[in-house]
């Protein structure tokens, strides 16, 4: 009776065990994304999300919070029937490629670029959306659709630094919201915990995409990337061009040796036009005659005259 208990026990400190790991890692990757970095100055509503205040006068955001807002984010967003009905916004540019990654892997709807006055209230705009849930990526750059969605009772997710605007946002994730590495892997880590609620993905392997996808990447740095592919293509065809030269050669070698033997062949058995050798006639073998050549047009010699016919005599037969 007190091994089954012993097992259950064994169990659930592995499981703890391995939880902790997991939080732990997210907490340095966190750390490595500046994620805790807010700003010098405050809104008193962010009060609660603060740590402490540095020597250079920056705030620093409690991290355990925010994995906790991440955690009540994910469980709101899958509880949303229809992934569509979920929009992701970000006027700010660091967070458009992750606001499309993690509307990818979702299934809600991003809106990276501007946000149209009217999307959520005008029905005669083109783009016009009646979503059940709008995620925001700064509650003041995007302070439009915040104030739309306000109008017409759509709840605000938003991640929000220590001087963001809490007005109209329900449910405010601590963090960085002006890093391009914070805001990757914030996105990230949410898309991560949504696909593990909903069954999509285990809850104890981690998670085969990589984080860099979420984050922002520069024309420059897109360029180089592209160039170095480029490099890395034509270093392998010019290490590949010798082995194809190498396989022509013995392939023409083998070609000519071929061609030679038939030659030789065809002249033993009467040369290329089909002639029969000397010797190797056979008798019923009959060589067809021979036409005379044409002659030979003279410029200086005069052009012969035409036959005359007598169409008379043909009409009195």
């Amino acid at each position: 009776r007190r091994r089954p208990a012993a097992a259950a026990a064994a169990v659930a400190r592995t499981t703890c065990t391995m939880a902790l790991t997991q939080r732990e890692e997210d907490i340095q990757a966190m750390l490595a994304a500046k994620v805790h970095i807010g700003t010098t100055n405050s809104d008193h509503q962010m009060t609660p999300y603060i740590w402490r205040r540095n020597n250079e006068g920056v705030h620093i955001l409690n991290i355990g919070k925010t994995l906790e807002k991440i955690q009540l984010a994910a469980r709101i967003i899958v509880t949303i029937e229809n992934p569509a009905d979920v929009v992701a916004v970000s006027a700010r540019p660091y967070g458009q490629r992750a606001v499309l990654k993690f509307a990818h892997y979702t299934g809600c709807q991003p809106l990276a670029s501007r946000f149209t006055p009217g999307t959520f209230t005008n029905q005669i705009t083109r783009n016009y959306k009646e979503p059940r849930l709008l995620i925001v990526t700064d509650p003041r750059m995007d302070a439009q659709p915040v104030i739309e969605a306000s109008f017409v009772n759509i709840p605000v997710i938003g991640l929000c630094n220590s001087d963001s605007p809490l007005r109209f946002v329900d449910v405010a994730i601590p963090c960085n919201n002006r890093g391009k590495h914070s805001l990757g892997l914030v996105y990230w880590m949410l898309a991560r915990e949504i696909l593990r609620l909903r069954g999509s993905i285990s809850a104890v392997e981690p998670w085969n995409v990589s984080v860099d996808l979420f984050f922002h990447k520069e024309p420059e740095d897109i360029e180089k990337m592209a160039d170095e592919k480029a490099a890395a293509a034509a270093a392998a065809a010019a290490a590949a061009a010798p082995q194809e030269a190498k396989e022509f050669d013995a392939s023409m070698d083998s070609s000519s040796f071929a061609y030679e033997g038939q030659a030789q062949q065809q002249q033993a058995m009467g040369g290329f036009e089909g002639q029969p050798a000397a010797g190797f006639a056979h008798p019923g073998f009959e060589a067809p005659p021979q036409q005379p050549p044409a002659a030979q047009w003279d410029p200086a010699q005069p052009p012969a005259a035409p036959q005359q016919q007598d169409w008379a005599g043909m009409g009195n037969q």
